[in-house]
């Protein structure tokens, strides 16, 4: 496995177990953020595997739709995680009035962990 794709992937398990403390201490708007990052390079890892890379977080979510989810190399529950997980760090980070709730960063973070075992699980067969 690529130096580069190793090492995306364990900044995505750090930054889960960085949104799982940061959760557990009550900072929900900050875990929210680390969750995504979490997936967001899982999607960076996954698209560098395969020798392509993206400068914007749109474009790396993009690809990792047309790559991964449509083409059915894993499950098309990935993008979305993505996309929902993407929408709920931009709250979190830039929103004044709206905030994210427990139960929604909760669920990102199993997404996260979800997406890791998914990640881990299609290189090691495609390497």
């Amino acid at each position: 496995m690529n130096p580069e794709v190793k090492a995306l992937l364990e900044k995505a398990k750090r930054s889960q177990k960085v949104a799982a403390k940061l959760f557990k201490d009550g900072d929900v708007d900050f875990a929210a953020s680390r969750a995504y990052y979490s997936l967001f390079y899982i999607a960076e890892a996954l698209l560098l595997s395969r020798g392509l890379s993206f400068s914007s977080h749109s474009a790396v979510i993009a690809n990792f739709g047309k790559e991964f989810a449509k083409t059915g190399l894993l499950n098309a529950k990935f993008h979305h995680y993505l996309t929902e997980s993407q929408d709920r760090r931009n709250i979190g980070d830039y929103s004044i009035l709206a905030e994210v709730t427990k139960e929604q960063v909760r669920e990102m973070l199993g997404w996260a962990k979800e997406f890791i075992k998914a990640a881990d699980d299609y290189l090691k067969q495609a390497f």
